[in-house]
């Protein structure tokens, strides 16, 4: 049974409603790690499936004098380490609590702000949680921020966790 909002606000489980889905995205920043553990205990709290992702962006880097494609085998391998990483950290959270918490992990590709809102939209998640690394201001005019670029592009709520 799913746990909706109803049109008077109250929240209620519905037993034909599918259960709601969270997306947490991860970098492993502190910041990132706090957005898995608020976002779990929200899930857990709910019944919701916490699908936890993390964006590989396909720009190559020259590193000691070769050319590596962050997207490759290694940056896959490290990516899905920090997937399990962050879904530890996540059945941690709420391991005190009733209810277990579901959970799914997904590596995706692109421009992190794209990917995140893209992928929300195309699997139907009902929120959206990020950590916000507070960038200097100067350092934010000029690369922007990947959490206030989901607030803008995503369709569903975002909680931007500080």
């Amino acid at each position: 049974p799913g746990i909706r909002e109803q049109p008077n606000g109250f929240m209620c489980r519905c037993p034909n409603t599918p259960a709601m889905q969270y997306l947490v995205a991860v970098d492993g920043s502190v910041e990132s790690d706090q957005a898995v553990e608020y976002a779990a205990a929200h899930a857990v709290g709910l019944g919701a499936t916490l699908e936890i992702v993390h964006v590989l962006e396909p720009e190559t880097e020259l590193i000691d004098g070769e050319i590596v494609l962050p997207g490759g085998d290694r940056a896959t391998d490290i990516g899905e380490q920090l997937l399990n990483r962050a879904r530890q950290r996540a059945i941690e959270a709420v391991a005190d609590r009733d209810g277990d918490l579901d959970t799914d992990t997904k590596l995706l590709t692109g421009r992190p702000s794209d990917a995140i809102a893209d992928y929300a939209d195309r699997v139907g998640v009902d929120a959206i949680y990020v950590g916000h690394r507070g960038l200097t201001e100067e350092r934010e005019q000029v690369v922007g921020s990947v959490a206030k670029s989901v607030v803008d592009k995503a369709s569903v709520p975002v909680t931007v966790i500080r």
